[in-house]
Parts: structure tokens; C-alpha cells; sequence
């Protein structure tokens, strides 16, 4: 159950050399897991306002981590793990040569070094269930619940910008579930807490609903948003068509708060093409906003409603996963965007 990968990643705004080694819990009566994670790279980073960049920058980072973590093992229905680690995260920022944009903008440099401990807890309920998240494959749903919390402490004294606590928690369970209908949640709170105040902190939540209305169909229900604030300047909400927003460009609208609402109707069929993928579909409906103010001023059009449909080819090799092929269309929105979305990407699920 070992991870193990190496990544050399050029482009034409930046490069990444990954290095990462992961032996993860692989059952809940596991009682070990550790690795390592190096990171370096340099590339651009753009602000978007309307679909359209309206200022860039350029950013060097790092990202190193080292952790071991250890349990008891399943107790009583429950699994109690504990981490402890080391992390160091550095961002260099300057502007890019030739800045073709009026918009000068640059955040301040960042560099952190940190130990954190961690600590999660997670209940033994699943169930096997097929046509859920997948097509035609079966799948082990987790419905019990799964929470945990890391948090690290840097020092101005040891070489990092400020002195500050690094924290992250999450929280995701299941509140309904019946033959026919299931309600889960899931929540992540993330950020850092310097001098009393709470910087680059988001909380971010979604609860999904499933109900099926026949043997191969399914209807899907998902609310989500995310709560930001005091966000580092190259860390912005965004919401367009890459983030949820099917009908209009991507990061068509930015800021430090959004709310996004998600209808579908979904189709599962029992088409099986050159025994490779499996084909569905799907009807949606989405609506969704941004708040909160941006270093750029960008436009904010208050909520946003498209509709549309897609179709949906689960993979049996090459890494799994489900193609999602969309056509959507903007209800909302400036004039000058394109009536028709075409939108394709490689998700985990349906």
C-alpha cells in the first residue's frame, strides 16, 4: 500500500519537481503510517476578474514535510491516530517581467518552519453499494463519522516570517441513510493565528443528498460554500466553471466568501464501450456567488445560474476516475460571454 512517486513537471508559466513517499493508514486496524513530502517550483500566478487575468505575479515556492504516525488499532468500533511531524513551507514573490497588466500587485513573502501534532478519530461503518459515485462499479461507502485536527507552531526566532499557529481540522459524516436516500456531510477549517488574529483561514463546508428514483437513476443535491478571511493576497476564493460553476469561464468570480447550490439528475446505463469505460449522464442546474473584496475590485454579479448536461465515462483502467463531458448554459452573467460552456475534466466521481 506504499506511495511512492517522483514528478518533473515544465510548463510555459513555471516548473514543479515533486518528491513524495506515503504509507497511509490501509485499514482501520493499521497501526502505522509516515512519509515525506518535497516540493520546489516557480511559476506565475494570475488574478482573475470575470474570466479575464487582470494581474500576475510571479512566485517561487517550497513545500517540505516529514511525519510518522502511529495507533492502537480498531477499539470498540473506533480508530484513534496520532502524527507527529515537521513542515517548512517558503513563498517568494516579484513581479513578472514585462507585466503587461496596469495592476501591480505583489504579496508579501511567506516562509514557515513548524513541528505539528495531529490526532483523528474515525468510526468503523461502511456499506458496499453500486450506481452511487460510480458507474456500474462497486463501491465501499464510508458512513461513519471521520474528524481530526493538526496544528504546528512557528517561531519568529527560528526564521519564520511571523510567529504563529498553523491549524487544520475536518470533520465529515453521515446523517441519513436509507435504501433509498442518504445525507452526508463534510467540513474543513483551515488557517493560521499570529498575534491574536486569524490570517489565510477558510472554513468550508458541503452536504451532499443522494436519493434514487429508479433502478438506474439517481437524484443529487449538493449545497457548499466557503468562509474566508484576512486571505493571503495570492489565495482567493473563486467560482466559475472549473470550481462548480458550470456555465461561465473559469474564476469568472472571485472573493473571499461563495456559496454554491448543485441539482442533478443523474443516469446510469449498463454501456460497457470497448470494455473500458462505462457510460452515464446528467442534467444539472447551478446556482451560486461570491462575497467579500479582492485586491483587484473585481465585479461582483451577485448569484449566477446556469443549466445543462453532460455525459459521464468511468474508467475501468488508467487510474479510475470519471470523464465528465458537459455542455452548460449561462442564465446570468455580462453579454460578452460565450452562450455554450464546453467543458471537459477527469474527476474521482460521478
Amino acid at each position: 500500500m506504499e506511495r511512492r512517486e517522483v514528478s518533473l513537471n515544465d510548463s510555459s508559466d513555471g516548473h514543479e519537481y515533486g518528491l513524495f513517499y506515503f504509507k497511509p493508514f490501509y485499514a482501520l486496524d493499521a497501526r502505522r503510517s509516515n512519509g515525506i513530502r518535497f516540493l520546489d517550483g516557480e511559476r506565475i500566478d494570475p488574478l482573475y476578474d470575470l474570466g479575464e487575468i487582470v494581474a500576475e505575479f510571479n512566485e517561487q515556492y517550497k513545500y517540505y514535510e516529514a511525519f510518522h504516525g502511529w495507533s492502537a488499532g480498531l477499539k470498540n468500533g473506533w480508530a484513534r491516530r496520532y502524527s507527529v511531524g515537521v513542515a517548512y513551507e517558503e513563498s517568494d514573490f516579484e513581479p513578472t517581467p514585462d507585466n503587461p497588466f496596469p495592476i501591480d500587485i505583489l504579496p508579501e513573502d511567506r516562509e514557515f518552519l513548524y513541528p505539528f501534532f495531529g490526532m483523528q478519530f474515525v468510526h468503523d461503518h461502511y456499506e458496499t453499494t453500486v450506481n452511487f459515485d460510480q458507474i456500474s462499479r462497486t463501491e465501499d461507502r464510508h458512513l461513519g463519522m471521520n474528524a481530526g485536527f493538526r496544528i504546528g507552531y512557528s517561531s519568529a526566532n527560528a526564521g519564520s516570517s511571523e510567529t504563529a499557529w498553523h491549524f487544520s481540522a475536518s470533520l465529515s459524516n453521515s446523517l441519513l441513510n436509507s435504501k433509498r436516500s442518504s445525507l452526508t456531510i463534510n467540513t474543513v477549517l483551515n488557517g493560521r493565528l499570529a498575534g491574536g488574529n486569524a490570517e489565510n483561514t477558510r472554513l468550508s463546508a458541503v452536504s451532499r443528498f443522494h436519493r434514487r428514483v429508479g433502478e438506474r437513476q439517481l437524484f443529487y443535491m449538493s449545497v457548499s460554500g466557503v468562509l474566508g478571511h484576512d486571505l493571503d493576497l495570492d489565495r482567493p476564493v473563486e467560482l466559475g466553471g472549473d470550481t462548480g460553476l458550470r456555465g461561465y469561464p473559469l474564476r469568472y468570480q472571485t472573493g473571499e466568501s461563495k456559496a454554491l447550490i448543485t441539482l442533478e439528475q443523474r443516469y446510469y446505463t449498463d454501456w460497457y464501450l470497448f470494455r473500458i469505460l462505462h457510460v452515464g449522464a446528467a442534467v444539472f442546474f447551478d446556482v451560486g456567488r461570491t462575497w467579500g473584496e479582492t485586491p483587484i475590485n473585481n465585479v461582483n454579479l451577485g448569484w449566477l445560474k446556469d443549466v445543462g448536461f453532460g455525459l459521464r465515462l468511468g474508467k475501468t483502467r488508467m487510474g479510475g476516475g470519471v470523464v465528465h463531458i458537459d455542455l452548460a448554459f449561462p442564465l446570468d452573467g455580462e453579454d460578452d460571454i460565450d452562450s455554450v460552456q464546453l467543458l471537459f475534466k477527469v474527476k474521482r466521481s460521478f
